[in-house]
């Protein structure tokens, strides 16, 4: 059976404090929980009720079992999960302070990392192509092998090709620890535009990819570009979503922030389940700016990702609605 959500790219431990508002140096204890942002959409997908998978490698060692049973755990298949012998699985360390500061430290990402060692010849591209929403990030195009990889990807499945209701998702999760410069992001993003219908980023991330200007000045270039959905994350001000003949905005949903880092994640997996529902656009961006909240106001990512229920609690609450499943969906209660 295909996959309705099938993302391509990140994937690490991630090591977040269980002391809240303490400097690194001083946390004295730590939890572990799957991570990296494409990984953290696939889950967050799951949690909907969605068929997920992942296509991504791991270092051949006991966090890279550890990031197998974890996907399975969530219910993401881990069927294109491979391990790169000689590598280690990559960690990722925080700090947690809120409200607005969350420091990342990655290691065993330089001078490369198992998830950028995919391999264009090792996709199964039929599964690509078959994918309700095949999900990728630029940070997959910032180094060879991965690079070429993600194109051949996006080349499997020509947005001009796409029937109604499957898309084709880029995240601009631009990560210059990741790149040489701006200008090397932007030319890759530039060669993988013309594939992708949909594109999501914060203002910083469009500006790589697009150009500096408003919010609606980037959402228009992305709709030059070819794309059909343009989403320009405001921080404080919400969610900005364009076609060709809407806009939407999202006001932003009042909670308490413990740890913002998996708030896009969240974002993403629950725009992936309300593109494949069918809803308005205003209905999918009021639904995913609500599950990104929700994860901002928990101190995982992963683990944090919300149900069905509790997304549509914190609707509810804030006197905003998104149209209920058709169905019981197969994921209403955390792991």
């Amino acid at each position: 059976m295909a996959h309705e959500v099938l993302a391509m790219g990140r994937i690490s431990v991630d090591i977040y404090p269980d002391n809240i508002g303490v400097p690194l140096e001083d946390v004295t204890s730590f939890g572990k929980y799957l991570g990296g942002s494409p990984s953290n959409v696939a889950v967050a997908a799951a949690r909907h009720g969605r068929r997920s998978g992942m296509i991504t490698r791991t270092g051949e060692d006991p966090f890279g079992e550890y990031l197998h049973r974890e996907l399975r755990k969530f219910g993401v298949d881990d069927g294109f999960v491979t391990g790169v012998p000689g590598l280690q699985t990559p960690a990722t360390f925080c700090a947690i302070m809120p409200p607005d500061s969350f420091p990342l430290y990655f290691y065993g990402r330089f001078p490369t990392a198992p998830d950028l060692q995919i391999e264009a010849e090792s996709l199964d591209l039929d599964a690509i192509r078959d994918a309700g929403i095949f999900w990728s990030t630029v940070t997959g195009l910032c180094q060879e092998p991965s690079r070429s990889a993600h194109l051949a990807a996006h080349r499997a499945r020509p947005r001009e090709e796409l029937p109604p209701g499957r898309y084709t998702v880029l995240d601009l999760d631009y990560r210059p620890m990741f790149w040489d410069s701006e200008a090397e992001a932007a030319e890759q993003v530039a060669r993988i535009l013309p594939y992708v219908n949909v594109a999501i980023g914060n203002e910083a991330e469009c500006a790589v990819a697009v150009g500096a200007g408003t919010p609606d000045e980037q959402a228009d270039r992305l709709l030059a570009a070819g794309v059909s959905i343009a989403v320009v994350k405001l921080g404080a001000e919400g969610v900005l979503a364009r076609t060709g003949t809407e806009r939407v905005v999202s006001a932003p949903f009042r909670v308490e922030t413990v740890n913002g880092l998996g708030a896009g994640d969240a974002f993403g997996g629950a725009f992936c389940h309300g593109l494949l529902s069918g809803w308005p656009l205003a209905a999918v961006l009021d639904y995913a700016n609500a599950a990104g909240a929700i994860v901002a106001s928990r101190l995982s990512c992963a683990d944090a990702m919300p149900t069905p229920t509790e997304v549509y609690a914190l609707l509810a609450g804030q006197d905003r609605t998104a149209p209920e499943p058709l169905e019981p969906l197969e994921s209403e209660s955390a792991p």
